[in-house]
């Protein structure tokens, strides 16, 4: 039987629209998105998460940047919920997400690598993630 710690990601991530990319260099806090300030917390995904994370929430975009984040320095900030904060859970549960809480501050200091994924005409998400996949730790 498989225990939470061994289902303790090696790294979470931040999906950010194009519409509001990252400075770069990455400053020590980000610019918290709305949806991020209305909840009163940093909504993060695992990589299994990200492909119906960018279906359901990034459809019309055709570009993103995804923040590789090492999950370990931020695992007692972390909470296993819904998307709505309603429901915990233990570590991976089916359908929790990673929430930060840490007064909403991300920024340099926890961001190891910052991706930038495109789709062109024609292409699913799912295909950008298959091009990408070196780069996408599980």
């Amino acid at each position: 039987m498989a225990t939470s710690e061994s289902l303790k990601p090696s790294y979470i991530y931040k999906l950010i629209p194009s519409s509001a990319p990252p400075p770069n260099p990455l400053p020590p806090i980000l610019p918290v998105s709305e949806l991020d300030r209305s909840s009163g917390f940093i909504h993060l995904s695992t990589a299994a998460q990200i492909p119906n994370t960018l279906k359901f929430f990034f459809t019309d975009e055709t570009q993103v940047y995804v923040l590789r984040i090492p999950y370990d320095p931020l695992d007692a900030k972390i909470r296993w919920e819904d998307p709505k904060a309603e429901v915990c859970g233990p570590r991976g549960g089916e359908g929790l997400f990673p929430h930060l809480y840490n007064d909403l501050k991300l920024g340099s200091g926890e961001v190891e690598s910052v991706g930038t994924w495109a789709r062109n005409e024609g292409e699913s998400w799912d295909d950008v993630i298959g091009k990408t996949k070196d780069w996408l730790i599980y």
